[in-house]
């Protein structure tokens, strides 16, 4: 019987070792791929036109075709990418911020928390592209109005994840020492309560990401966005639909389908940064 113990045991920590170092090779060589596309789509400025090279398929010289003016698609689509992921990362972090306050705010007294949770289903009840679509209005649009309309909507799912959390670990014997002791509310919040949810944080932001991302290019696409002239992968797909129908599909094939690999690589990232943190999760 102990014997059967100390293998079980042993084969735990084996377990958690080879999921340790596959959840970091995944992490690892997804946030590459990401920098990599993120790097080369910052430094890609000026696309050369060329109007005897419009509309060209797919080749060896231009992998992902050329469009109607003549620019290959392929350093079109990076750049497109690398402005999303820097919209994506500004928006989160926005919105991460407003997550943290609220959370740690709700954890004052049940007036705070009811307040929180009121402003979480306020903001929930509003569909979500009118929504980034206003703020994004208000605050001018381009660039600065699409980050602040994504990073002033998307904090909701985290905010309510966070709250959660608070409201468990207000239950701990050693918040209620702390009350007895004459610390303050916010030196609780600071000190006692926000190391916890550290974790729920990390992977909160991350699995926001590809929402920031993909909600950049949606109200880009409808027009609401990204100006024109910007890099932009909504923009690119808003000024295909207009050949599609002359045959030209690879101008929304390409920089749609490497849209969506990035979204996924932000997703995977998301969920083996769970695993690395919560490995009895992973187990069940």
């Amino acid at each position: 019987m102990i014997r059967k113990k100390k293998d079980d045991k042993e084969q735990w920590f084996i377990y958690r070792a080879n999921l340790r170092t596959k959840t970091l090779i995944i992490i690892v060589l997804s946030a590459l791929v990401i920098i990599s596309i993120f790097v080369c789509g910052y430094f890609i400025r000026d696309i050369p036109t060329s109007f005897t090279s419009a509309n060209q398929m797919p080749s060896l010289e231009h992998l992902f075709g050329t469009d109607w003016m003549g620019r290959d698609m392929f350093q079109r689509t990076i750049a497109g990418l690398g402005l999303s992921i820097m919209v994506g990362f500004i928006a989160s972090v926005v919105s991460t911020f407003i997550s943290i306050i609220l959370g740690l705010f709700s954890s004052f007294n049940r007036f705070a928390d009811e307040v929180v949770a009121g402003i979480i289903d306020l903001f929930g009840s509003i569909p979500h592209i009118l929504l980034i679509i206003l703020v994004s209005i208000m605050f001018g649009g381009g660039v600065i109005g699409v980050i602040m309309g994504v990073g002033l909507t998307h904090w909701t799912p985290l905010a309510r994840v966070l709250r959660s959390e608070v409201k468990e670990i207000k239950t701990k014997e050693y918040i209620h020492l702390a009350e007895n002791l004459g610390k303050s509310r916010a030196w609780i919040a600071i000190k006692h309560i926000f190391p916890l949810i550290i974790s729920q944080i990390i992977v909160g932001v991350i699995l926001m990401f590809p929402h920031a991302i993909m909600h950049e290019a949606a109200i880009t696409f409808l027009g609401f966005g990204l100006p024109p002239h910007e890099p932009a992968i909504g923009v690119i797909l808003a000024e295909s639909m207009h050949y599609l129908s002359s045959g030209y599909w690879w101008l929304a094939f390409y920089p749609g389908m490497c849209l969506l690999i990035v979204v996924l690589l932000f997703d995977f990232i998301g969920e083996n940064v769970e695993k690395l943190l919560n490995p009895e999760t992973a187990q069940e």
